[in-house]
């Protein structure tokens, strides 16, 4: 997938737990680890706001596209 999920990256830059920002964003802990391994589908604008917010960072922090090569 094209999309890569940097959040790991964020929270470590933070130096935050995922049970910390789960507790913070008001999100579960296994949600949370969805998103963060980059299983995740989706994610919900609010839910993006709340971790920014948490993280003091943008959506580019957290997300990035790299175009698959074929």
């Amino acid at each position: 997938m094209p999309i890569i999920v940097n959040l790991d990256v964020m929270m470590a830059k933070r130096k935050m737990s995922l049970n910390e920002l789960s507790e913070k964003v008001g999100l579960t802990l296994s949600n949370l680890s969805i998103l963060k391994t980059g299983k995740a589908k989706a994610i919900r604008f609010s839910t993006l706001e709340a971790i920014c917010e948490v993280l003091k960072c943008q959506p580019a922090d957290i997300l990035e596209y790299v175009k698959e090569e074929n």
